[in-house]
């Protein structure tokens, strides 16, 4: 298998890049967008368990909007062919001293482009 192509590890850090963007100003319309539209969809969060992407779309409208910047840290992405990739990142917030947060993405090229189809995000105390 054909790891980290040059062309594919770049649509993927760009896809990345994307969704972090959309992260951090709120654009849930690009959040959406980035996560496979489809019921088996996963995303654990630091205090949610979603199932489907429903279930994701109801927890982007719902979050709060304020305190979203963050800092990444150590992020590898690595693309597995041409059609798979995770996507892993420390990250630290000014809102949230003493914390670091973790961040893993497995990314799919599918019929409309690269998709989120899974996802973790916790929280640990700052080693």
């Amino acid at each position: 298998m054909d790891m980290n192509l040059p062309d594919v590890l770049a649509e993927v850090e760009a896809a990345f890049a994307r969704y972090e963007h959309a992260l951090v100003t709120n654009d849930v319309a690009v959040l959406d967008e980035l996560f496979w539209a489809d019921p088996r969809t996963v995303r654990y969060g630091v205090a949610e368990v979603l199932h489907g992407i429903e279930a994701i779309r109801a927890f982007r409208g719902a979050r709060p909007a304020q305190g979203l910047a963050r800092t990444l840290e150590r992020t590898v992405i690595t693309s597995f062919g041409r059609d798979f990739a995770t996507a892993s990142t420390l990250f630290t917030r000014e809102s949230a001293p003493g914390k670091l947060g973790r961040q893993q993405q497995s990314w799919a090229r599918l019929p409309p482009g690269w998709r989120i189809v899974a996802a973790h995000v916790s929280v640990i105390p700052a080693p």
